[in-house]
Order: C-alpha cells, then sequence, then structure tokens
C-alpha cells in the first residue's frame, strides 16, 4: 500500500465478515453510540486554520470530513429505515463529493454537524439495540450494481466509517503535533 492508499484508507477498506454474529453487531452499535462524543472531544477546540486543513494531499478539510459525517450518516439511517419498512427498496444514492463542494460543507460550523450527529446518532442506536435478527436480514438494494445491502452489513459499514474519517483527522492530527 503506498503513502497516498494509507493517507486515502487508514483503516484499511471495510470488508463484509462471511458471517455477522452478535458479537459484531454489539460493537459495531458500541462504535456508531460513542462515535458523537469521541468525535467532538478531536475536534472541538480546533483553530478554524486547523479545520481547513485538508487531512491528505487534495482530500476534504476537517470541517468538510466533519459535515459529511453528518450527510453520510444522516442518508444511512434513512436507508435502515426503508429496509426495515419496504420490501427490498432501491436507495438513492448521492454525490457526496459534489455534497462536500456546498457552501454548508465548506463554511458552515463544524458544531452543527457535531450537535446533528449526537442526536441522530442516539436516534439511530436505539432503533439499532432493538432489531430483531429478522431485521436485521432485511436489506435495500443500491443502485449503482444493483447490489443487496442488509440491515447487519450496513451496521458495519457505518461503523467502519465512522472510524476511517476518525482515523483521518486523528492521524492528520497526530502529524501536525495538534494532539
Amino acid at each position: 500500500m503506498d503513502d497516498l492508499e494509507k493517507l486515502r484508507y487508514p483503516i484499511g477498506h471495510f470488508k463484509v465478515p462471511e458471517s455477522i454474529t452478535d458479537e459484531m453487531i454489539s460493537i459495531w452499535i458500541e462504535v456508531l453510540e460513542t462515535l458523537p462524543q469521541r468525535l467532538t472531544l478531536l475536534v472541538g477546540n480546533f483553530t478554524e486554520d486547523q479545520l481547513e486543513t485538508p487531512y491528505r494531499p487534495e482530500g476534504w478539510t476537517i470541517r468538510q470530513l466533519i459535515h459529511h459525517i453528518a450527510d453520510s450518516h444522516h442518508h444511512s439511517y434513512t436507508r435502515f429505515k426503508w429496509a426495515l419498512t419496504e420490501k427490498q427498496p432501491v436507495i438513492k444514492a448521492y454525490e457526496e463529493k459534489d455534497w462536500s463542494k456546498l457552501s454548508d460543507a465548506k463554511t458552515a460550523p463544524i458544531q452543527l454537524s457535531l450537535t446533528y450527529l449526537s442526536a441522530l446518532h442516539a436516534k439511530l442506536v436505539f432503533l439499532l439495540k432493538g432489531l430483531t435478527q429478522d431485521d436485521l436480514n432485511r436489506y435495500y438494494l443500491h443502485p449503482e450494481g444493483n447490489v443487496q445491502v442488509s440491515v447487519a452489513e450496513n451496521i458495519g459499514k457505518y461503523a467502519w466509517h465512522s472510524n476511517h474519517h476518525y482515523a483521518h483527522i486523528f492521524n492528520l492530527a497526530k502529524r501536525e503535533g495538534w494532539l
């Protein structure tokens, strides 16, 4: 893995386990439950200059990453709801790179997304902790490739997504001596 790839995927790519256990689900839900607080503790005292620092060459700024996490997890929450309430729904994909270029992602205070993530994850975790095995097996269809994604797999994907972007910010802060 080259240096740019390590910067892009500091914890590696998400791999769907062959078998998703109850223990994995619990660990993933805990990641989702703790992300808002961990993220707030990490970036809460960053300066405006630090927030405008890209996590890698030609990458998003810390501000854009924080807003991206909120946007992405908002979509994920909706995908969970669709999978749990509709039969094999086809989800709507979105252009995350284009969203990151919008004024809110580029200039809004990060506290907006940190506060939103706190409420969103509290609601999401409440939902996820009440799921049955049948619920975990439900799925949605992603329009790119018509891929089935189970509720269980989506929990893992978003736990990975949480840790993936947290690592981007943490590693940058460590490299820059901000910690």
